[in-house]
This record gives C-alpha cells, sequence and structure tokens, in this order.
C-alpha cells in the first residue's frame, strides 16, 4: 500500500495529528504518515520537507514557512494552515513553487463575530467596571450613570472589511437595530448591499460617523497600520473601537493615547503585535488602570466550537488533495 507523507509544524503530537486523519483513510486507500518538526532546527526541517506531500501550517505562528522553506519542498501538494490567519506564511514564494497554500476562512466567522458583538457591548454598558467594583462591595449605580452607559439600538456601526467575518458581524448588529456602514477594498453590488443592509462608505467618513468601530482585514503590507493617530482623532466623539483580526492592523500606542486621552470612549483588543503581549504593554495597563478597556488573549475565534471546525475542514481538505481534488479555500490564487 502507498504511503502519503504529512508534515506538521504545529506543537501537536504526531500521533494526535495521525488518529485526526485516521476515519479518512479508506477514502484515498494508502497509509497515513505524520511528522512533527515544530522542535527541529531549521536544517532539519528542510531535510524533511523533501519528503513531504503535505503540509500542515503552525496554528501558533511561531513556526514560519518562509521562501527557504518552500525551496525544500520537492513534491509538497498542499500546505493546509489550521486557522484563519497565515501571514507567517510567505505565500508569493508558495506560489512560484506552484504549491497551494490554503487556510480555514470562514470555519471561526461566527464565532469572531458573536466575540466582537459581546465585547460592543461590555464597553457600551461598562460591564467590566459594573461587575468588578459591585463585587467589591461598592454600589457605583450613580457612577456608571455619570460616565454614561448606552444602547446599541439606534447607533452607527462601522465594519472595516466586509469579508466572511465582516458579513457575520453586520449581520448581527442589524437585529439590534443599529445603522451599519462598511469600508472594503471591493465595494458590494447593490443587490448585496440591500440583502444584508450595509451602506458603503470611504474609510474617512466611516471613522467621523460610526459609534462603534470593528476592523476585520487581513495583515498584508496595505493593511499594516492602517488605523493611526491620524485615524483615531478623526474617530466620533464617544465611540468604542474593537480588533479580533491582527495586532499589526492598528498603531497600538496610538490607541493607547487614543483611549487616554478621551479621543475615543474605549476599546477592546485580542490582538497584539507581539504575543504574548508583555506585561507593561500600553493597553494591558490601560485595562488595569480602570479605563473602559477590555483584553483578551487571542480567544475571539478559538472556542471549542471554532475549533472543532477548523479541524474537520483542514483534514478534509487535504483528503481532498490526496484523493487528486482541488483544494478549497486557497488563499495565493495564482496556483
Amino acid at each position: 500500500m502507498s504511503k502519503f507523507i504529512i508534515v506538521s509544524m504545529s506543537p501537536l503530537p504526531a500521533s494526535f495529528i495521525e488518529s485526526l486523519f485516521a476515519p479518512y483513510r479508506g477514502m484515498i486507500n494508502a497509509e497515513i504518515e505524520v511528522i512533527a518538526v515544530h522542535d527541529l532546527s531549521k536544517e532539519e526541517v528542510k531535510k524533511v520537507l523533501e519528503k513531504a506531500d503535505i503540509v500542515l501550517g503552525d496554528y501558533t505562528f511561531r513556526m514560519k514557512i518562509d521562501k527557504e522553506l518552500c525551496e525544500s519542498m520537492k513534491k509538497v501538494k498542499l500546505i493546509q494552515q489550521p486557522s484563519t490567519g497565515f501571514d507567517h506564511i510567505d505565500v508569493q514564494a508558495c506560489a512560484e513553487k506552484r504549491i497551494p497554500v490554503a487556510n480555514a476562512g470562514g470555519a471561526n466567522s461566527v464565532s469572531v463575530a458573536e466575540y466582537t458583538i459581546m465585547v460592543a457591548l461590555a464597553l457600551l454598558k461598562r460591564l467590566i467596571y459594573a461587575n468588578e467594583t459591585t463585587a467589591k462591595g461598592e454600589w457605583p449605580q450613580w457612577k456608571l450613570m455619570d460616565l454614561g452607559t448606552y444602547d446599541l439600538y439606534g447607533k452607527t456601526w462601522g465594519i472595516i472589511g466586509l469579508g466572511r467575518i465582516g458579513r457575520e458581524v453586520a449581520k448581527r448588529v442589524k437585529v439590534f437595530g443599529a445603522r451599519v456602514l462598511y469600508y472594503d477594498v471591493r465595494r458590494l453590488s447593490k443587490e448585496e448591499e440591500e440583502d444584508l443592509g450595509v451602506e458603503f462608505a470611504r474609510l474617512p467618513r466611516l471613522l467621523r460617523s460610526s459609534d462603534v468601530v470593528s476592523i476585520h482585514v487581513p495583515l498584508t503590507p496595505e493593511t499594516r497600520h492602517m488605523l493611526g493617530e491620524a485615524e483615531f482623532r478623526s474617530f466620533k466623539p464617544g465611540a468604542i473601537f474593537i480588533n479580533p483580526s491582527r495586532g499589526e492592523l492598528v498603531d497600538e500606542s496610538a490607541l493607547a493615547k487614543a483611549i487616554k486621552e478621551g479621543w475615543i470612549a474605549g476599546a477592546a483588543v485580542d490582538v497584539y503585535s507581539e504575543e504574548p503581549p508583555p506585561k507593561d504593554h500600553p493597553l494591558l495597563e490601560l485595562a488595569r488602570s480602570g479605563y473602559n478597556v477590555i483584553v483578551t488573549p487571542h480567544i475571539a475565534g478559538a472556542n471549542s466550537d471554532a475549533r472543532t471546525r477548523i479541524i474537520e475542514h483542514s483534514i478534509k481538505n487535504v483528503i481532498r488533495v490526496l484523493r487528486g481534488e482541488t483544494p478549497l479555500a486557497v488563499v495565493n490564487m495564482k496556483v
């Protein structure tokens, strides 16, 4: 019986990954051997990659697939990244080698959308402050009235990036009776806009018009630091900001300054330019100091339900390719 070699760059044991493929072996009539390389040196990894049929990317993003590693892939049919993000993979180098790179796009869209709605409501209602002070035996009812707590109903929500996640956010925001503006490099058709109930706006207009702004774009050279001090200064007074996408999309120092100086009323951040962030990270310090800031450890799209969907999608996509079929969710479309 023939055998396929799958090289895994994640920290999961090879035996565990093999067990995930076990139910599907009958579909390819071949053995599957998984080789875990997470703890190997780069030179050792290059040697293993020479015999790989499939590469599973690192969901922790620590083990990068650069051009040098890509050159070692002599017969790789697919690089399957078990996550939505793939900015640790040189997709252009892979395209030049005719190696498709696929992600698990869409598998965690609902999870991220629900997180985004959750933290928006928590910021508008100042839930963290209310809970912490009440738990201490204080009674912050009048203090909260002075600070201001608000409804989502009747507000304007600006979505930066109307891909899978952005659309799921838009669907949920509309249920609350809020107006939805969106900015994306590709404008939807009039029919799509009407179906989703969204209105296109250039980024400057979206920022100055929205009570809530959330960002849902991939990290690329064009989107890195797309929101800096000038953008945060242009926000509508009293607005809140949510970033469940990538830390590098935002100038974090500028965001911290915007919160501290009151240009915006608060923020929820799930991602950071360095993960885990240092303890003296300015956004963590603001959260500890009682500002209307929510910080979480990159969990928006990583709950148990999302992980199950990501694993299922990744395994089935690999099996598709081993059966000679075209992979789904390819991100380097030149292939």
